[in-house]
């Protein structure tokens, strides 16, 4: 199965974005994450919706709103608003502390890294 990272930007819109493909793809969500990263001892937050493979494709998506929401004392608009769509469709998302992207030379190094992490809790399925 090819479990792969679709990254989303940052803004509003993104946000709104990946709550609307919740909301389309309900029955299809595996699960919901919220990772916790720092870099220079500032927090940001992620966002993602991992959804099952559609029929017999071997495909796992993982949308994903990169490192956009600085974590500061009050909640942000845009966590909020994707806390509300996930409450709206009864997910309890998962919050994970993950190393900051710009840790890895690159990317891919970076996705792989999260993939194994989601992988070893089991919160994704899998290679198969």
């Amino acid at each position: 199965m090819i479990q792969r990272f679709i990254e989303l930007g940052e803004g509003y819109g993104d946000i709104f974005e990946l709550c609307e493909l919740a909301k389309v793809n309900k029955s299809r969500i595996h699960r919901a994450f919220i990772f916790t990263s720092k870099k220079q001892e500032q927090e940001y937050c992620s966002i993602a919706v991992a959804l099952k493979p559609v029929n017999n494709a071997n495909f796992f998506p993982i949308y994903i709103c990169l490192e956009g929401i600085p974590k500061t004392t009050t909640i942000s608009k845009r966590l909020s608003t994707f806390n509300e769509t996930l409450e709206e469709l009864s997910i309890v998302p998962v919050h994970m502390d993950i190393k900051h992207s710009t840790t890895f030379v690159d990317k891919g190094l970076f996705y792989q890294y999260v993939i194994g992490i989601l992988r070893l809790n089991h919160f994704i399925p899998p290679l198969q």
